[in-house]
């Protein structure tokens, strides 16, 4: 785990100590199948709540189920909710090496069937847990797995009530989905991230209204892509840049988002 990915997680559990000092996070390995290929999750849950709670499923960025996105899902364990840590590679697969991760990401998204096989087994260990509230779930992503929860919505998300993309890519929702968007749609996105040109973002934005979504935007002003993640600059990629400032507001504006969803 590198420095600041660890600073990630001490600062969280430090906001949260003087509301919480008798918490304690716990977490399971959870291994599941795709066809033959195992998989390998992460369960992250408050051992000091009782009952069931609301789940969120967290989907990595492109580089694998690395500690970035377990720190995310400890996080939303300190918030109260039963986070879920998907595997979308299977076998381990974690890598820093973009080329590796590009390939690895493709060969998911390349078919749609296995992208949203997996995506339906994530959504099973979580709906599983007798922690949760099966009528109260949603899921987050970063980079590959912002465009992830995307599919999950147009796909319907059945049992899902809402999902938050952290600088993901910006699929637009496909003419088949249209007025069977189940899930709110929540997309937090950095005005300057070059891997996402205007165009894009206008004919998301554009399909969504088409396809009679509840969506909402929110754009940050200079913030590139990666823009939540402290490690990123280890990368050595010009536009994946952290952002202290946008980092702070997205997950703000996710919780506002969850407080929302759940409070019914």
């Amino acid at each position: 785990m590198r420095t600041t990915t660890a600073a990630l997680i001490l600062c969280a559990a430090a906001v949260a100590a003087p509301v919480s000092a008798l918490a304690e996070v716990r977490s399971e390995m959870i291994e599941y199948l795709s066809d033959e290929v195992p998989l390998t999750g992460y369960l992250y849950w408050d051992d000091s709540i009782e009952g069931p709670r609301p789940g969120v499923l967290v989907f990595h960025e492109w580089w694998g189920l690395n500690d970035y996105a377990k720190a995310r899902a400890r996080m939303l364990a300190e918030l109260g909710y039963v986070a879920f840590a998907a595997d979308m590679y299977g076998n381990g697969q974690v890598t820093d090496d973009p080329g590796q991760a590009r390939d690895w990401m493709q060969e998911v998204t390349s078919e749609s069937e296995l992208w949203l096989e997996r995506i339906g087994l994530a959504l099973s260990q979580l709906q599983d847990s007798e922690l949760v509230d099966p009528a109260k779930i949603a899921a987050i992503g970063y980079c590959f797995g912002g465009g992830t929860v995307l599919q999950l919505a147009y796909a319907g998300g059945e049992n899902v009530l809402g999902v938050v993309s952290f600088h993901g890519s910006l699929p637009a929702a496909p003419e088949e989905s249209f007025g069977a968007i189940g899930p709110k749609i929540l997309v937090l996105h950095g005005q300057a991230d070059s891997f996402i040109p205007p165009e894009v973002v206008t004919n998301f934005q554009n399909k969504l209204e088409e396809a009679g979504a509840n969506w909402e935007m929110d754009i940050y002003g200079g913030a590139r892509h990666a823009f939540t993640n402290p490690d990123v600059g280890a990368y050595g990629i010009e536009n994946l840049q952290y952002d202290a400032q946008a980092d702070a507001r997205s997950w703000a504006r996710m919780q506002a988002f969850f407080d929302e969803l759940f409070s019914h």
